[in-house]
C-alpha cells in the first residue's frame, strides 16, 4: 500500500468541489427524487439524514475512498484492540472498555481489563445507592446535595449527561463546580447546607490546580460547619493517588480510580460519571453505557459508507480542506442538551487542534474546525442571521427527538417544525426573483421592491445533517456522544494527528504559575514581556485601591 499523504488525497477531491459548485442543492433534490433515501442511515432508533450537504455520488464515493485511503479501519482495529496509538504518551485508548457491554476480553498489554472495569463500575454502584437510598450519610444525615468539582473532562462530561438527563433525575440535587473563579465555587454554596452535602473530588492525578483550590475552599467551608474530624465524610475522590486523597482525608473506599488508557475528554463513561450515576441510579447509567457500546458495534461493523461517525467525519473533513469553511455549529433542539455543544467544543478541539503529524512534522492542511452552537429555538433569534445571509458558510448538525419528554400542547409540533424549517431554508435559499414575486404578492410597488428584494434574498446551499432519535433518553444521548467520539477520531485519522493528547494547555499552566506568586506578593513578574508586566501592575493597583 502505498505511503498515505492527506495533502495530496485532498488536493484530489478539488475537482469535485469544483463540479458541485456549479450546481446547487436544490437542483440536486429537484433532479433526485431518491436522495433522501440515498443519503440518510440508522443505527437502532436513529436516523442520521446526510442528504442536505454539497455531494453527489461521485463525491461522496471518493470521500469514502479517503477513508480508505487513510487506513481508518486498520487504526479503528487497533483502538479496540489495545494499540498504544496515543502515540506522545505511549497510552491505549479504551474508553470503549468503560462502556463494553460484551463478554469479549479487552486486552491491554496481554492483560484482559474487564475484570478491573466492572469492579470500579460495581463499587461506584455500591456507594452510589447507598448514597441515594441514605446508607450512606453524612453529619447531618441523609445527603441532600451532591457537588461535583472537577476541570475540563471531569467537568463537562457530567454536567451536560446530568443536564440532558434531569427527568432520570431521582437522587440528592447535583451541583457542578470547575472554574478557579471564586465566583462558581461561591454561587454554589449559598444555597447548602454543609451538614448534608457530599462533594466529590475529581482529578486523576489530585493535583489539578483549579480542582485542588474549590476541593480546598470546599473542605475548609464544611469544617467550619461539622468540624475537621467530620469533614473527611462529606468528601469522595475519582482519583488514583491513593497517597493524596488520604491526606486530604478522604477514605479510601470512597475513592474511585480510574486508567491512564482513560483520556479527561473520554472520561464521562468511567468514574467520573459518579455524580452522574448518584443523579438518575446505576440502572439508566448502565443504560448510558448501552448507548455508547450500540455506538461502538455499529462503528466497529458497519462499512464505511453506511458508517454513521465515518460519513460525519467524512463531511466535516470535506468542508474544512476542499470548501474552507472554518467552523462547525452543533444546534440541539432539545433544551436539555443545552451543554452538549459545550461539551462537543472540548471533544472535537482539544482532540483535533494540533499542528503536527503523528511524526512531529507540521501539517500541510488544515485540522480541527471550530465547534459551537446553541439550543434552537433560542439561536434563531440569535446567531441564525449569520448562518442564514452572512458571508461565510457554516455547515451545522440538527438534533430533535420525535417524542418529547413533555407532552405540552403544540410545543413540540412547534419545535420539530423550526428544525426541519431551519434545514430547509439553509439548503434552498430564496432567489431574487421569489423575494420579488413575494413583495408584489403583498402589494408593494415597482421601487419599493427594487429596494428591498435584495436583502430578503438566502443564498442557500448552506449544508446541514440532522439527527433524528425516537426520544432522548439515556440509551439515547450514549449513542450520541460516542457517535461524535467516533467521527472526531476518524478526522484525526485522516488529518494524520494525535487525537488523544493535548499538549497545547499546558504552556499556559507553566507561566500561570510563574506569575502568580509575584501577584501573590503584589509585585511585577521579572523577565516578562511589557504587556504581561504593564497588566500585572494595573492589576495591583486596582485591588489595592
Amino acid at each position: 500500500m502505498a505511503r498515505y499523504n492527506p495533502a495530496q488525497v485532498l488536493k484530489a477531491l478539488e475537482a469535485h468541489r469544483r463540479r458541485i459548485a456549479a450546481t446547487t442543492m436544490r437542483a440536486m433534490f429537484e433532479a433526485e427524487p431518491k436522495r433522501f433515501s440515498r443519503f440518510s442511515l440508522r443505527a437502532g432508533d436513529l436516523l442520521f439524514d446526510f442528504s442536505k450537504n454539497r455531494i453527489d455520488d461521485k463525491a461522496f464515493a471518493a470521500l469514502v475512498d479517503l477513508a480508505g485511503k487513510a487506513g481508518v479501519e486498520a487504526r479503528r482495529d487497533a483502538m479496540f484492540a489495545g494499540e498504544r496509538i496515543n502515540s506522545t504518551e505511549a497510552r491505549a485508548v479504551l474508553h470503549t472498555a468503560l462502556r463494553n457491554r460484551s463478554k469479549n476480553p479487552v486486552m491491554v498489554d496481554g492483560r484482559d481489563v474487564m475484570p478491573d472495569v466492572r469492579k470500579v463500575l460495581a463499587a461506584m454502584r455500591r456507594f452510589a445507592n447507598a448514597v441515594r437510598k441514605g446508607g450512606y450519610q453524612v453529619t447531618g444525615g441523609r445527603i441532600a446535595d451532591v457537588v461535583n468539582i472537577g476541570i475540563g473532562g471531569s467537568d463537562l462530561g457530567p454536567a451536560m449527561a446530568t443536564r440532558a438527563l434531569s427527568p432520570y433525575a431521582s437522587g440528592p440535587r447535583t451541583h457542578f463546580v470547575s472554574n478557579v473563579d471564586g465566583a462558581d465555587i461561591g454561587d454554589c454554596l449559598k444555597g447548602l447546607d454543609a451538614k448534608t452535602t457530599l462533594f466529590i473530588i475529581a482529578s486523576k492525578t489530585f493535583t489539578t490546580a483549579e480542582t485542588m483550590a474549590n476541593a480546598h475552599t470546599a473542605r475548609a467551608w464544611v469544617e467550619k460547619a461539622v468540624g475537621k474530624k467530620n469533614a473527611g465524610a462529606h468528601f469522595a475522590a475519582l482519583s488514583t493517588n491513593l497517597e493524596a486523597t488520604r491526606v486530604f482525608g478522604i477514605a479510601d473506599e470512597r475513592t474511585f480510580g480510574f486508567w491512564d488508557w482513560v483520556g479527561g475528554r473520554y472520561s464521562l463513561w468511567s468514574a467520573i460519571g459518579l455524580s452522574l450515576m448518584i443523579s438518575i441510579g446505576p440502572k439508566h447509567f448502565d443504560a448510558l453505557l448501552g448507548g455508547g457500546h450500540a455506538a461502538d458495534e455499529h462503528f466497529r461493523a458497519a462499512p464505511l459508507a453506511r458508517n454513521i461517525p465515518v460519513v460525519m467525519a467524512l463531511l466535516g473533513v470535506w468542508y474544512r480542506n476542499v470548501w474552507d469553511f472554518p467552523t462547525h455549529a452543533v444546534l440541539p433542539y432539545d433544551n436539555r442538551l443545552s451543554r452538549f455543544p459545550a461539551y462537543l467544543q472540548q471533544l472535537d478541539m482539544e482532540s483535533n487542534g494540533k499542528h503536527v503529524t503523528l511524526d512531529g512534522k507540521e501539517v500541510a492542511w488544515d485540522t480541527g474546525p471550530v465547534v459551537w452552537g446553541e439550543p434552537g429555538t433560542n439561536g434563531q433569534h440569535a446567531f441564525y442571521q449569520l448562518i442564514h445571509q452572512g458571508t461565510g458558510i457554516i455547515p451545522c448538525d440538527f438534533l430533535i427527538a420525535a417524542q418529547p419528554r413533555e407532552e405540552l400542547g403544540d410545543h413540540h409540533t412547534m419545535l420539530t417544525a423550526n428544525c426541519l424549517a431551519q434545514s430547509e431554508a439553509l439548503m434552498k435559499g430564496k432567489t431574487l426573483a421569489e423575494a420579488e414575486a413575494e413583495l408584489r404578492a403583498r402589494g408593494m410597488d415597482e421601487k419599493g421592491i427594487a429596494a428591498l428584494a435584495p436583502h430578503k434574498v438566502f443564498a442557500g446551499d448552506r449544508p446541514s445533517n440532522t439527527l433524528l432519535y425516537r426520544k432522548l433518553d439515556p440509551r439515547t444521548l450514549g449513542m450520541l456522544i460516542a457517535l461524535y467520539e467516533h467521527k472526531v477520531f476518524v478526522q484525526g485519522v485522516i488529518w494524520n494527528v494525535n487525537s488523544f493528547d493535548q499538549w497545547g494547555v499546558e504552556l499556559g499552566k507553566v507561566l500561570a504559575v510563574e506569575i502568580q506568586p509575584f501577584l501573590a506578593d503584589g509585585k511585577t513578574p521579572r523577565g516578562k514581556d511589557s504587556s504581561t508586566r504593564g497588566l500585572a501592575a494595573a492589576w495591583t493597583k486596582m485591588r489595592q485601591g
